[in-house]
């Protein structure tokens, strides 16, 4: 499905149906007088937050939405019904703009919420209406009212609790696909994410939800790249993770440039919260992460917390610290609902992500224990007594032994 976060429609409610002139006209009654009925209302414009929607690609094949007209007074005092409503189904995070793009004349942050839009316009009177003691057999009936029209933006910011900002080839999409049940697509180019993605992570009996948006280039708020108007997504978000190349070559750098694009974005994006990941560690020696963390850390002024999302090393501490802040967050507006509650509940258990905690025996201190080899392999040092080497010899005999009493089952 193609992604789709803005889009320019028309909309118009119904006009009002017309009045009726009529008379009653019967056997034996010589004076029926008049018995014409008014007219029915418009149709309204309404607007539906939905919660199985993610994208505005709806309104990107039908651009003109109208309500139907008010049905027509009829004689016997017959009032007209009220014309169909059209109702605009939009996905959780959408704001309405009016034809300016400034004016925002709807914001739905909530799934099963909704709101008229424009109303349709009222029926005109029939001539039963100004029957009176002085006016007994009146001939007037009227036209109903014309509804309202106008040319909408809608936009489409998605609602998450933290988001990922960084350099494209940063390892954004592999952190979210670690952490929880989404699948972005990841490859070694840049730009490989073109639209922003969601995951719902799961940590112990909390939950909250990521965003991962395509990579921020020097100049983008210029237009270079793929542009900064991604960024609107994560500005309802509580805390963002800037992630950092690792094997960049001036890591101070890479953050400094990322800062600059948010705040020369706005939205108060360059005031929010952040915690600063070194990313993709599997790749450097233990002299390199700690050379570099040192640089980080003076450049941004706060602790920078090291990262593999492919061996799955400093996930924990980092979704700790994450939570803090949108605990935080979450205590200071307590009116504002979670977007995991929004969104609804992930799926316990991300697969990949136990199987990675499973395999980390320590508390991600463990750089002190060993250090990354060339391909990315953890090396432990060696211990005194040599245990190691003896568990994992014992482990080769457990797997031979394995296999030949397969073999004897064969036989």
């Amino acid at each position: 499905m193609k992604f789709l976060d803005q889009a320019k429609i028309f909309v118009k409610s119904g006009d009002g149906g017309a009045g009726c002139c009529s008379f009653r006209r019967e056997k034996h009654i010589e004076f029926g007088g008049p018995d014409g009925g008014d007219g029915g209302r418009g149709g309204d414009v309404i607007l539906e937050c939905v919660a199985n929607l993610n994208t505005l690609i709806d309104y990107r094949y039908q651009q003109h939405f109208k309500a139907k007209i008010g049905n027509h007074g009829q004689g016997r005092n017959k009032t007209g019904g009220k014309g169909d409503d059209v109702v605009l189904k939009v996905p959780v995070g959408t704001q309405v703009l009016d034809e300016d793009k400034e004016t925002v004349l709807a914001d739905l942050t909530a799934a099963g919420q909704t709101m008229v839009l424009m109303r349709g316009g009222d029926g005109g009177f029939g001539n039963m209406h100004y029957k009176s003691s002085t006016n007994q057999a009146p001939r007037r009936a009227d036209e109903g009212w014309p509804g309202e029209e106008r040319w909408i933006w809608l936009r489409l910011k998605m609602i998450a609790d933290a988001g990922l900002v960084g350099l494209p080839n940063a390892g954004k999409s592999t952190f979210l696909a670690a952490v929880t049940r989404a699948r972005p697509k990841i490859a070694d180019y840049p730009f490989t994410t073109l639209h922003p993605n969601l995951g719902v992570v799961t940590l112990g009996e909390e939950e909250f939800v990521i965003a991962d948006i395509p990579g921020l280039i020097e100049g983008a708020h210029e237009g270079a790249g793929i542009g900064d108007r991604f960024l609107g997504h994560i500005e309802r978000c509580r805390v963002l993770l800037h992630l950092i190349d690792g094997t960049e070559d001036d890591v101070a750098e890479a953050y400094r440039v990322v800062r600059h694009e948010l705040a020369a974005y706005g939205g108060g994006l360059d005031e929010k919260p952040e915690v600063v990941a070194l990313n993709k560690c599997d790749s450097l020696t233990a002299d390199d992460i700690e050379l570099k963390l040192m640089e980080l850390t003076e450049a941004c002024g706060q602790e920078v917390l090291p990262l593999s999302g492919v061996s799955g090393v400093g996930l924990k501490p980092i979704l700790a610290r994450l939570f803090v802040h949108i605990k935080e967050a979450r205590e200071e507006e307590p009116e504002v609902p979670a977007a995991s509650a929004i969104f609804g509940a992930g799926k316990r258990g991300a697969p990949t992500f136990q199987q990675r905690k499973r395999k980390q025996e320590a508390e991600d201190d463990e750089f002190a224990g060993g250090h990354w080899g060339a391909d990315g392999e953890w090396i432990w040092h060696d211990s005194e007594d040599g245990d190691d080497d003896e568990d994992y010899e014992d482990e080769a005999l457990d797997d031979e032994g394995d296999e030949e009493e397969e073999d004897d089952q064969e036989e």
